[in-house]
């Protein structure tokens, strides 16, 4: 009578196991296979030395201002000590709008309210690049509810045509599982989207990946090596995952990094995702630190 009692029990006791994760496809662990940096050059990058951001390298790139359960705003980023500081931070007063101005006539523009307040930054318009591997280095916000992320775009994204080849949304990682730290299950999530957003949108999840380093308080390095053939993902140069997922996009793509609060029109929630509810009370804030973004080509 006490075996089925046991086996519920032994399987409650191994959800804390980070073994199981593994084996049930949720996570990964990365690989021993190194990256081979000397088979690149470096071409672009920023080490975040000075106390502002560098308008020649980054903008802002507005198409909108509310974002899933937050909003998008400038005012959120700075540089300091070092770093690219992007932070999550509750208002009782909406920020002041400052992009009607600039874009009236081509985008619509929700008003600020109330609410959650982050940002992104991109080099779309400033630099893009083909092939080749990028690499960021950074703090991930300790807070469920939100998440940092790296990821490459271009135009072709949106493009429905049943190929990736014109333009893939690589997350070279994404961060939406501080809920699952306090079982030490500290992990990243890689993805690829091509064909637009709507019904036809192509996705494909390459896999989540367990860090050894504690993402929440030490610096950690995720990158992608993209060829004609395939994505290879990396997480502190070790593989982590590979994927030629929509044929590979072929053309050059801009740089993003960015903060995401979950939830809807402009209000935090609990995300389908597995972020969870918002750790941080009204006042935050907490921050996505990034030390540096370096890009290298093929020799």
């Amino acid at each position: 009578m006490l075996k089925p009692f046991v086996k519920v029990l032994i399987v409650i006791l191994s959800l804390f196991s980070l073994a199981l994760p593994e084996k049930a496809g949720l996570a990964r662990k990365v690989s021993d296979k190194n990256l081979d940096m000397e088979k690149f050059d470096l071409v672009w990058s920023d080490e975040f030395d000075g106390d502002s951001l560098n308008s020649e390298k980054w903008g802002y790139s507005w198409w909108i201002t509310e974002r899933k359960g937050g909003y998008w705003h400038e005012d959120l980023v700075s540089v300091r000590d070092g770093n690219l500081v992007i932070a999550a931070e509750y208002k009782n007063e909406p920020l002041e709008n400052r992009y009607y101005d600039r874009w009236h006539e081509e985008v619509d523009f929700k008003p600020y309210k109330k609410g959650w307040y982050s940002a992104k930054v991109s080099t779309r318009g400033k630099y893009e690049q083909k092939y080749g591997y990028m690499e960021v280095r950074c703090i991930l916000p300790a807070s469920s509810g939100m998440w940092a992320a790296f990821w490459l775009m271009n135009n072709g994204v949106y493009n429905v045509d049943g190929s990736g080849k014109d333009g893939t949304e690589i997350d070279v990682f994404e961060s939406p599982c501080y809920d699952t730290h306090r079982f030490g299950l500290d992990q990243v999530s890689v993805n690829l989207h091509y064909d637009d957003y709507g019904k036809e949108h192509m996705y494909e999840h390459v896999g989540r990946y367990f860090i050894e380093n504690n993402p929440y308080k030490e610096y950690n390095t995720y990158g992608v090596e993209w060829n004609e053939n395939e994505y290879i993902f990396y997480i502190n140069q070790k593989e982590a995952g590979r994927s030629s997922f929509g044929g590979v996009s072929q053309n050059p793509e801009y740089l993003i990094l960015s903060l995401e609060i979950d939830g809807k029109d402009g209000v935090s929630s609990e995300d389908p995702t597995g972020t969870g509810r918002m750790k941080y009370s009204e006042g935050g804030p907490t921050e996505f630190k990034v030390d540096y973004v370096r890009c290298y080509q093929y020799k």
